[in-house]
């Protein structure tokens, strides 16, 4: 194949011939599709002496063969029978952001553990995992808009209207790969930048240290002015008045300077709590958007992503099957398949339906992916005699209001990952403010008129799983 006879000649030329001979002479061609080259390698070992030695000239050698779009896949030897197992190369080495001047950093009085002190300079680990990169990322109507947020942000950090871009959703949706991903493709475009990935509860540590431990604020605030992409994952744990002003000051200086600010939360900037008025509002400045559930082909589709890297083969109607029954998270979906892949291996029994079956009802159990909004309103509505349509409706008849307020209030309650913009989507087309206030109503209202609370808690019962 002349692609790959183009980039043994170039990697000939980088490389001793001694290990040329011996690591990339054996390596065959299969096939070249849509960018892709697929190799054939003798065993895993060989694989991975080529990853841990070589991934670099080997991806800038396809680069400039095949172009910016060019990925690599191997083919392992099949052994006594067995079919060949299919690996996609890593998408990159560990990234490294370029040493910088910190003030007056001292290894006895630094305020972050992220942070390798030197005499005069400092370098700053961007603590990015490669394995979170946006080609291990399944897009679908679930996290499509985040995607091309991101895309357009890791072209130009700073430059764009997301700044600050705010992801938020349940737990398991995606949001820490999305965010790692977006750094991942900065650092890659702009690898002279400064990338940071941060959890909002690190962040609070880091500033208690440097307050109450080495009384080292100043130094502290300069070594975060010197991020040119920050990332904060978990935001709503920045909790607490001096951590919150010590963030505004970070916020403010890199927003007016051009550089670029992430943040991933569980809930909506509007649903965050014990939070300044100030800090909110910037919150608000770029853009807000929501990972939901992921359909069915988006789940089938990650499936099937996730078994091509591990290198391994499941037959369709196993990840059909958990692809149906897994509905509410990607977490869950992969802790599934990882669990279905480890059983069939050390019981060396085959990768069937039956084995997802009884995984499946390990993992979440028998009712829990049964419970959904859609369930919710269609046990109110019953209770409360009233049609579908009349609960969707904008009709302000004092039952059909209370139908509605308790419907968002039991989805909110009993659906651990459903954020108030989906529950309102979802009942009447509401937004998540009327959700709020729908939330808070309830909750009052059960405290002061138990013939009201009696309402609630018999739908709650009828909803509840049954005792097997």
């Amino acid at each position: 194949m002349d692609i790959w006879e183009n980039c043994l000649h170039i990697i000939g030329q980088i490389i001793e011939p001694q290990p040329f001979s011996t690591w990339f002479k054996p390596i065959k061609p299969v096939s070249f599709v849509n960018s892709t080259l697929t190799v054939e390698v003798p065993s895993e070992f060989f694989r991975e002496y080529l990853e841990t030695a070589y991934l670099d000239v080997i991806k800038k050698t396809l680069k400039r063969v095949i172009g910016a779009d060019a990925r690599l896949v191997y083919v392992l030897r099949p052994v006594q029978g067995q079919p060949a197992m299919k690996v996609p190369a890593m998408e990159g080495l560990e990234p490294r952001n370029p040493s910088i001047q910190v003030g007056s950093f001292q290894p006895s009085g630094n305020p972050s553990p992220f942070v390798y002190p030197g005499v005069h300079r400092v370098q700053i680990d961007p603590r990015l995992n490669p394995v979170y990169c946006f080609g291990n990322l399944v897009a679908g109507d679930c996290n499509r808009m985040a995607m091309t947020a991101g895309e357009n942000i890791a072209a130009a950090p700073g430059k764009t209207p997301f700044n600050p871009l705010f992801i938020f959703g349940g737990p398991g949706l995606g949001k820490t790969h999305m965010a790692q991903a977006i750094g991942l493709a900065t650092k890659e475009r702009h690898p002279d930048s400064i990338v940071l990935y941060v959890t909002g509860n690190e962040f609070k540590t880091q500033y208690m240290d440097a307050v109450h431990v080495h009384n080292k604020l100043t130094d502290f605030l300069n070594f975060y002015s010197k991020i040119d992409t920050l990332i904060v994952d978990d935001i709503q744990d920045l909790l607490g008045a001096g951590t919150q002003s010590a963030f505004f000051n970070v916020f403010n200086h890199l927003h007016q300077n051009g550089k670029q600010l992430i943040f991933t939360s569980d809930r909506s900037p509007a649903e965050l709590q014990n939070f300044e008025a100030r800090l909110l509002s910037r919150f608000k400045w770029g853009l807000s958007v929501e990972l939901t559930y992921p359909d069915y082909n988006t789940r089938l589709q990650m499936l099937r992503s996730r078994c091509f890297r591990e290198g391994v083969q499941i037959g369709d109607e196993v990840l059909e099957y958990l692809a149906a029954h897994i509905r509410t998270s990607f977490r869950e979906l992969e802790g599934a398949l990882i669990s279905v892949i480890a059983h069939a291996t050390v019981s060396h029994k085959e990768n069937s339906v039956d084995l997802a079956v009884h995984i499946t009802e390990k993992i979440i159990g028998d009712d829990k992916y049964d419970m959904s909004i859609d369930k919710i309103q269609r046990t109110v509505c019953e209770y409360f005699n009233v049609s579908r349509d009349e609960m969707l409706s904008k009709s302000r008849k004092r039952q059909i209001v209370q139908a509605r307020q308790i419907a968002m209030f039991l989805s909110r309650k009993l659906i651990s990952n459903c954020s108030l913009a989906t529950i309102g989507a979802e009942i009447g087309g509401k937004d998540h403010a009327t959700v709020l206030h729908a939330c808070n109503t309830v909750t009052d209202l059960m405290a002061i008129d138990k013939v009201f609370r009696k309402y609630v808690t018999d739908i709650e019962t009828t909803l509840a799983p049954s005792e097997h």
